[in-house]
């Protein structure tokens, strides 16, 4: 490798294990986030400003080997906060690298970006088999994000690897997770293999761990060089007495979005919800 990884997003719950995990792999990290990441760890670079400064990320970029885009809302929001955050930051992330000159582009995608996509009744999903189809705003941007990586392989000659994150939490919350979970070392392990891949050109991979209920695919993310070693399955006794089996009539385990395909995410109560933070802030 020729220099760091510019890792935008680095104070968030993902950026936070990569910053672990990566240079464990032997990849240096320059992180780039709105807000200070805060402790400071040996060999860290580090960037104080926002992902849709592109002049600011143009500069983060000069000199790195690939760039890890984490940046942006972590969930449904307005159209204006997800337009901007989501969408216009991962255009100067891209475009960042192109200017940089860095020709490999590891994008965070979703499960979002295809929510509405049935969850298939005893086979596995590929990539191939959930096209484009948003369950949010959020959604949307990913599946902007995605059309955005491929137009600058196309065109630019970039390598780009989209990422379709599952459910990335220290351990799964809900039944659901017990299909979707993406453990914190199996993260750091499926950018690794993004970042390694020889010329992967444009690919999209689920990004869930071997979970023994899960409904996704990993057969394209393997050839990228992923092994997974977490299963959510240790986690389902407990869920289950909490929560009892899943129900597959129910959208939030029918459809690949889960929750976010339900009505308590229309734009009105998206719109509500938000306004409501914002009265509570001081």
């Amino acid at each position: 490798m020729s220099g760091p990884v510019l890792l935008t997003g680095a104070a968030g719950r993902i950026g936070t294990w990569l910053r672990g995990g990566l240079p464990e792999r032997g990849w240096p990290v320059r992180c780039l986030d709105v807000v200070p990441v805060g402790d400071v760890r040996p060999g860290e670079e580090h960037v104080v400003a926002d992902v849709t400064d592109l002049a600011a990320v143009v500069d983060a970029a000069q000199g790195a080997s690939a760039v890890v885009h984490m940046a942006g809302i972590a969930g449904e929001s307005t159209w204006p906060a997800i337009s901007r955050a989501n969408i216009e930051g991962t255009y100067c992330a891209l475009e960042a690298a192109r200017r940089a000159g860095v020709s490999r582009v590891v994008l965070a995608s979703s499960n979002h970006a295809s929510g509405y996509t049935p969850r298939p009744d005893g086979t596995l999903l590929t990539e191939a088999d959930a096209p484009p189809r948003p369950d949010t705003y959020y959604g949307v941007a990913k599946v902007t994000m995605e059309a955005l990586g491929s137009l600058y392989v196309d065109r630019y000659g970039l390598d780009v690897v989209c990422l379709r994150i599952g459910s990335a939490f220290d351990e799964p919350t809900s039944t659901r997770q017990l299909s979707t979970w993406l453990s914190p070392a199996d993260t750091v392990s499926l950018v690794d293999a993004a970042l390694r891949a020889p010329s992967p050109g444009f690919s999209v991979v689920w990004g869930v761990s071997d979970n023994t209920r899960r409904w996704w695919d990993l057969t394209a993310a393997r050839a990228l060089g992923y092994e997974p070693a977490d299963d959510a399955e240790v986690y389902a006794a407990a869920l289950i007495e909490q929560f009892g089996e899943p129900d597959l009539s129910d959208p939030v385990h029918g459809r690949v979005g889960g929750e976010y395909t339900l009505a308590s995410f229309d734009a009105e109560a998206v719109e509500a919800a938000s306004a409501g933070r914002e009265r509570e802030e001081p």
